[in-house]
């Protein structure tokens, strides 16, 4: 069987086994997953987080599971503690970059070796991203990275993982942490990730203000950056733009006096 199609049996089979009609909340285990597939008769990844992250970040659920949503509600998979995890419905909680939003031309600063090997993933748009100091210009602030990929545990969920983890400084001295989760290609923004961004950050920095960013490659050399929030089990989009980087030759001067507030 196909990869995907071996991803979906196994998770296809833990919730069916698990969901009643008035399901809210299904915990599941590591175990499970490697129970499940055992009993299926199929071959699974050493790294079975491969077929969370394929759930969560990537693909649809599988139909069956998609038939059984109340309308305006979604089956989400959450981290529920050290190899734990839990489907949880929730209303439906996707961020996609609005298309017909203006796009700000930025001077594109990437070094021209980091674009000769950078590839569409979301470690090649963390580089541009700092590169080109977004992140400044997007919040208003003076931030610096402080780490990136840090792997870490939180209570109550478990080991995540945040893209890039920046510091950030305002005019009147306040300091900021900011997460910054990165999607490129297919991979979408969700409440998955947010909560696990803003839960840790309040968790390991409870003294500074935390204010979550999202970052997706669009077409055309664009670049979408969300504030983000999660309020009444929802994301909310405290503010997004759309960023074109461009050689300083192709700048439009009268675009750029448009800017002017």
């Amino acid at each position: 069987m196909a990869k995907q199609n071996r991803y979906s049996a196994v998770i296809e089979k833990i919730f069916l086994e698990r969901h009643t009609p008035d399901s809210v909340l299904l915990p599941f285990t590591r175990e499970d997953l490697e129970a499940t597939s055992a009993e299926l008769g199929l071959r699974l990844p050493k790294n079975l987080g491969d077929i969370l992250y394929s759930f969560r970040f990537r693909n649809k659920l599988p139909q069956t599971i998609l038939d059984t949503q109340p309308p305006g509600l979604e089956w989400v998979i959450q981290l529920a503690g050290r190899a734990n995890y839990q489907f949880r419905l929730v209303k439906y909680n996707r961020v996609v970059p609005r298309e017909n939003l203006a796009h700000i031309a930025i001077p594109d600063a990437t070094p021209e070796i980091i674009r000769a090997y950078a590839l569409d993933d979301e470690q090649a748009l963390l580089a541009i991203v700092r590169y080109n100091r977004l992140i400044d210009t997007f919040l208003g602030l003076t931030t610096y990275s402080l780490q990136n990929h840090l792997r870490t545990t939180v209570k109550g969920i478990g080991q995540i993982e945040v893209d890039e983890l920046y510091v950030g400084l305002d005019r009147h001295g306040c300091h900021y942490i900011i997460p910054v989760q990165a999607k490129g290609g297919k991979d979408q923004i969700g409440i998955v990730q947010v909560e696990q961004d803003i839960r840790f950050a309040e968790t390991k920095f409870p003294d500074m203000r935390c204010r979550a960013i999202a970052t997706q490659f669009m077409a055309d050399n664009v670049i979408a950056l969300f504030e983000l929030m999660v309020q009444d089990d929802e994301i909310r989009v405290v503010e997004e733009r759309h960023y074109k980087l461009v050689p300083v030759s192709e700048l439009d001067q009268s675009a750029i006096r448009s800017y002017r507030v």
